[in-house]
């Protein structure tokens, strides 16, 4: 989905968000408030100027708008596969970003996710998997690596990728997997501004993932491997 098509939607309020080379930022009106926006657009890959941008951006709203509401748009392929992004540590930046939503985040700022598009590796782990709850679109796009990719650095034929992610969602693309692992936390039809209000108005006090994902069949260990390791317990003894 165009990004302005989008921001129709979420925000009849109103809204002043620019793009500049692939780069989404900008406020918007919300549930009868100021919501910063940012994020990326055009399927970007999330380079050192992208990632940079983005934590700037969050870093002068948690500066500047104490407690202000952060939205991410997440439309991306992942991280840039450029030389002179491996030279310069493209994972030092993306760190960097990750850190700095998760610092707006612990001074109070509610974060929210929303991949509009595409949401894949890197690009995703440091911005919507970052944010108190991540949403989607049912046409979005989603996954850690395309399985012919995985195929070539796992050495497990893309057939038998393929035939495991007819049953795992770990392996599987796609918006529904993530709402199956708890890395989704909804899927968003219909009225995107009334959505967005709700999930504005929810609490998210801590991390649920793991036990979305038990709870819905998507992923079984996580939660039990976590509370094993927090309790001190032996979770392959049970």
């Amino acid at each position: 989905m165009d990004w302005k098509t989008l921001a129709d939607q979420l925000f009849p309020g109103g809204y002043e968000i620019s793009e500049q080379d692939l780069f989404l930022s900008g406020t918007a009106q919300a549930a009868g408030e100021t919501v910063a926006v940012v994020g990326t657009t055009g399927h970007a890959p999330i380079g050192v100027e992208i990632a940079l941008a983005q934590a700037r951006f969050i870093l002068q709203t948690v500066r500047e708008h104490p407690g202000r509401a952060i939205m991410l748009l997440v439309d991306t392929v992942g991280q840039r596969l450029r030389h002179r992004d491996e030279m310069l540590g493209i994972n030092s930046y993306m760190a960097h970003l990750g850190k700095c939503v998760d610092f707006a985040r612990r001074r109070g700022h509610r974060v929210i996710g929303l991949v509009y598009d595409q949401a894949l590796s890197g690009g995703f782990i440091t911005s919507g998997l970052m944010a108190d709850a991540c949403y989607a679109l049912p046409e979005s796009t989603i996954r850690v690596m395309a399985l012919p990719a995985m195929a070539r650095i796992t050495k497990v034929p893309e057939e038998r990728l393929v035939e495991l992610a007819g049953s795992n969602p770990v392996f599987a693309p796609g918006a529904e997997n993530y709402l199956r692992m708890g890395g989704v936390q909804e899927i968003w039809s219909g009225d995107l501004a009334e959505q967005l209000e709700t999930a504005m108005a929810a609490e998210h006090r801590s991390d649920e993932r793991a036990a979305l994902g038990l709870w819905r069949g998507g992923r079984k260990l996580a939660k039990p491997v976590a509370d094993a390791i927090v309790s001190g317990s032996d979770v392959l003894a049970s």
